[in-house]
């Protein structure tokens, strides 16, 4: 059984581990107060769930999900995260995150700055520009016509078909828009950010977005 690790399980983590359990996925929780503070979600998660350090959970996970704020990309266990797709669900908000020049001036993007902590793993961007409440409430089964769209991006296309798939299977159709350089066109004040729209209107909000160094 595939086993998927989450550093962070607040309001993004939690959700997606609820829709990973639901699916026949384990689950490795972790967050920066320890195990112990987890135990009621483990609880509610059932017996396809367990709680441990960052460390445990990138070691655990066949795939891993980092959901934090920026700042905790500098404790993040890079060897145990070695070799494997690490899902990328964060965004920048320069009131939490503080003014990081190079996000302000959209010289590069929060994956691709992930991504040269994480050298030796496989960064995808994805569940970034969705509601927490709404990865539960909205999904729906394919074929549905009211299914909603998220995006996927990621400089290796194995990893990126990975995780396409198991946004499909969570509920979602997944549109691959390329390389993680792609991936500002779903961040923060773009025209996809915590929109709802099925695959068509989510590529026309992809197509009209636009960056701070392009206005």
């Amino acid at each position: 059984m595939t086993t998927i690790g989450l550093i962070g399980s607040g309001h993004i983590g939690s959700q997606l581990a609820r829709l990973a359990v639901a699916h026949g996925y384990d689950v490795v929780l972790s967050n920066s107060r320890g195990p112990e503070t987890l135990q009621g979600l483990v609880d509610e998660l059932g017996e396809h769930a367990r709680a441990a350090t960052a460390a445990g959970a990138a070691a655990a996970g066949d795939i891993v999900v980092v959901t934090t704020p920026l700042a905790a990309e500098a404790t993040l266990p890079v060897a145990e995260l070695a070799g494997k797709v690490v899902i990328d669900t964060n965004n920048y908000y320069p009131q939490r995150d503080g003014h990081i020049p190079e996000l302000d001036d959209e010289s590069t993007t929060v994956a691709e700055r992930l991504q040269k902590v994480l050298p030796t793993s496989y960064v995808v961007k994805a569940f970034n520009h969705i509601g927490a409440a709404e990865l539960t409430s909205q999904a729906r089964p394919a074929g549905d016509p009211d299914r909603r769209a998220l995006i996927v991006a990621g400089d290796d296309a194995g990893a990126r078909e990975r995780v396409a798939a198991l946004i499909d299977q969570f509920g979602f159709d997944a549109i691959d828009i390329g390389e993680l350089a792609e991936g500002w066109r779903a961040q923060r004040d773009t025209p996809a950010y915590v929109k709802r729209y099925d695959a068509a209107g989510l590529r026309e909000a992809l197509a009209a977005a636009k960056r701070y160094r392009d206005k």
